[in-house]
């Protein structure tokens, strides 16, 4: 089988190249030693399969970052039969960099000029032929994100691979050309493979060819004694003989068109989004109406302004429709709050399409004749819970296909932008912000993108307060929580609630990384360089992807960890410790809940909810094996106690469940929001936990364990308390103001470094 390697910079295309050449086939893991993302997969279009592996992307092949010496390696090591560089067209010379040092190891490589829908678009035109008779290999033009010429650039690269090529240097007409001749003579000598790629390296004093090549090494340090007038720093003068040629030779095969050399349409929008006042508060705006359209129920809010909905309880859906499964249905749409948005229509026809099924398992159940226990088990255990995950599923969903919308369409890398000058004042760089933002979607994933950091210690911050972003699975939490506070309370809306709780999340992500950077992880701040990618429209498919993701990813929680523990909470809730079916009061978990239920009273949910207040603790334990777990056990327990409480009979439909527990315990609505801060802030999901733990230095997960445990209680119990008694409000700022006069004090102490003449300080 044929390997063909994707290497381009980040923000290239290369990922949705590798995506579109493999589909089903690809699969994710490691590099051999290192905790850096290895993608392949298989091309089947050609007259052999060709397997595909994704290199990270780079700017360059200097060993300076993991991700660069891992395509180093790659391309150096494991030969591939054709390297595919994928060239960003929009932004030619920088893309063409990278190219230039591919070109001088030898190996088969094709040029993809990627986003040339773009550069037509703005009327640019790019000479593709003259590009290749200038840099000597095939040049394929393409669009990744339409899959535009994707067939034709890999039979391309199916012939390229036929045929041997020895690499080339653009670096001939330099006043180094003679000394990189002669160290490629002496490696060639060596029978070293790829001379030329040695040669050149060794020249720049790459450390790891000064390693390699000691020899050869004072062949060049001979060269600067003679030639001092040439200049000392080697690499930058190879660096910039590169961009000179580029621009000489390479650069004439784009001619941009009078319009696009006027700002265009993403720089104009930039002048908005990017604005150094206004950035932050349209970004906050934009995350609300993401929030809005999610989980509110007064669509645009014309309820509230023209007055649009009728009192169903007084005219009664009866008279619209004369049936009560009709009248259900309508409710989907349409209740006493107005209009509902997208997406408590999708979780209301969820709910709805749970209801009919939950009914018509229980009477098939009971028409069979089925034990009491096995009724029990299935109605109130596996059902209760799946439909309690299953019901906020469409709505998640919907939500992260409005987050995908603004990643794809290249928003997320201007908002990190933006935030890296608020963030650098906290102690991190707009870089961390990415792997952050992600963290709406999965920690996992976002956890794993911390391997972007330079700095160990912002990457140990970052997976810190990576959860504090809170999640898919924390959505239903939220979401349960908030809407059963908002139909208890009037004016309260539970969209607005929904995005202060988000808000609050990331406000803590800062808090907390200040008060670490102003005490165990004090260190500089790494600095920030990012490319703005162009605007662009989301692409369907990219976006159909992304949601087939996240539903594969909830129905497998759904059918194995989500299953098991609403099986394994109903058993305890059923039975005593002899092992006999029993009503709650006197069950396992009763006992078990009972006992911890102190623990949590400084956070409003413990003992002064009385006799069922334990709930919430059950909850939140079983919440640390998956967020969904949460509001499962709700819908588990909520019907268990309703047979020893009368008048919780609704409390398993939609945010019933959350309305029973505030009706039969008696929880304020401060304690729902402490235990939601709780939920937020506390130990993610055991999958996000043991990533976090590989991403950490050895030794040093255990503190990040007691740093969530910590921060969520303490957290949780002065949210309790400030919301309980606002005078409270007044000691909190007394300490917050105590411990900035502290950092600012500490800071302002000359460190030891100052006294040695060191560079940095002796405390960190």
């Amino acid at each position: 089988m044929l390997k063909f390697a994707l290497a381009g910079n980040p923000n290239s295309g290369k990922t949705t190249l590798f995506n579109a050449l493999t589909g089903s086939t690809a699969h994710v893991g490691n590099w051999p030693g290192v905790t850096v993302d290895k993608r392949e997969g298989v091309y089947k279009k050609l007259n052999v399969p060709v397997s595909i592996v994704d290199l990270p992307g780079i700017y360059s092949l200097s060993p300076y970052t993991p991700e660069e010496v891992i395509s180093r390696n790659f391309l150096l090591e494991e030969k591939p039969d054709c390297v595919i560089n994928i060239v960003d067209a929009t932004n030619l010379e920088r893309n063409l960099y990278l190219t230039t040092q591919i070109l001088e190891i030898d190996v088969p490589v094709v040029i993809a000029l990627n986003m040339m829908d773009a550069v037509k678009k703005r009327g640019d035109k790019l000479d593709a032929k003259k590009l290749e008779e200038r840099t000597g290999v095939p040049v394929a033009e393409i669009s990744a994100l339409k899959e535009e010429g994707i067939r034709e650039l890999m039979e391309r690269a199916y012939r390229a691979a036929q045929q041997k090529r020895e690499g080339k240097t653009v670096l001939e007409e330099t006043k180094l050309a003679h000394l990189i001749g002669d160290v490629k003579i002496a490696l060639e000598g060596k029978k070293v493979e790829n001379p030329l790629f040695h040669a050149v390296k060794l020249t720049e004093g790459d450390e790891l060819e000064v390693k390699a090549h000691p020899e050869e090494l004072k062949t060049v340090q001979a060269f600067k004694e003679r030639c001092a007038d040439v200049g000392s720093d080697y690499e930058a003068l190879v660096a910039d003989a590169r961009y000179r040629y580029i621009t000489a030779h390479f650069s004439s095969a784009l001619v941009r068109s009078p319009r696009a050399k006027k700002q265009d349409r993403s720089d104009r929008a930039d002048r908005v989004l990017t604005h150094r006042i206004w950035g932050i508060p349209l970004f906050l705006l934009i995350l609300f109406s993401l929030f809005h359209l999610t989980f509110g129920e007064d669509f645009l809010y014309l309820n509230a302004i023209f007055g649009f909905a009728k009192d169903v309880e007084d005219s009664g859906y009866a008279v619209l429709t004369g049936n009560d499964t009709l009248n259900a249905f309508v409710a989907v749409f349409y209740s006493t709050a107005g209009i509902s948005t997208p997406g408590a229509i999708l979780f209301n026809l969820m709910g709805f399409a749970c209801d009919q099924a939950g009914g018509a398992i229980a009477a098939g159940l009971e028409s069979a004749g089925a034990y009491a226990w096995a009724q029990g088990l299935v109605n109130d255990g596996i059902w209760a819970g799946l439909s309690g995950v299953l019901s906020f599923v469409p709505q998640i969903l919907f939500l992260f296909l409005l987050i995908s919308v603004l990643e794809d369409s290249g928003y997320m890398a201007r908002v990190a932008f933006i935030l890296d000058r608020a963030f650098r004042r906290f102690g991190l760089s707009g870089r961390a912000f990415i792997p952050m933002i992600m963290g709406f979607g999965c920690s996992v994933p976002a956890a794993i993108n911390t391997r972007t950091l330079a700095d160990e210690k912002e990457r140990i911050m970052t997976n810190r307060v990576i959860p504090f972003f809170t999640c898919g699975a924390k959505a239903p939490i939220l979401a349960a929580v908030c809407g059963a506070i908002a139909s208890v309370y009037t004016g309260v809306n539970a969209d607005l609630l929904v995005f202060a709780l988000y808000v609050f999340g990331m406000a803590m992500a800062v808090v907390s990384v200040a008060i670490m950077r102003q005490t165990s992880m004090r260190g500089e701040v790494a600095p920030f360089i990012m490319e703005l990618p162009s605007y662009h429209l989301p692409q369907f498919r990219s976006l159909m992807v992304h949601l087939w993701d996240k539903l594969k990813h909830y129905i497998k929680k759904a059918f194995t960890i989500i299953v098991a523990s609403a099986i394994v909470i109903w058993f305890l809730s059923s039975f005593d410790w002899s092992w006999k079916m029993t009503d709650i009061s006197q069950s396992i978990l009763y006992d078990i809940g009972s006992f911890v239920q102190w623990i949590c009273t400084p956070m409003g949910f413990g003992l002064q909810l009385g006799e069922y207040g334990w709930v919430f603790v059950v909850a939140a334990v079983t919440g640390l094996i998956a967020k969904e777990n949460v509001i499962a056990t709700f819908y588990v327990l909520v019907p268990a106690i309703g047979a020893v409480l009368p008048g919780w009979d609704d409390g398993e439909n939609g945010i019933g469940a959350v309305v029973a527990l505030m009706q039969g315990t008696g929880i304020t609505w401060q304690a729902l929001i402490a235990f939601t801060v709780f939920n937020m802030l506390t130990i993610p999901c055991f999958a996000a936990a043991a990533t976090v733990r590989a991403e950490t230095p050895k030794g040093k997960f255990r503190y990040t364990l007691a740093f969530w445990m910590l921060t969520s209680f303490v957290t949780a119990s002065a949210v309790y308390l400030v919301l309980s008694w606002w005078w409270t409000v007044f000691v909190a700022a007394a300490i917050l103001a105590i411990f900035v006069a502290w950092c600012v004090l500490r800071n302002r102490r000359p460190c030891r470094a100052q006294k040695t003449g060191k560079n940095s300080c002796a405390r960190e």
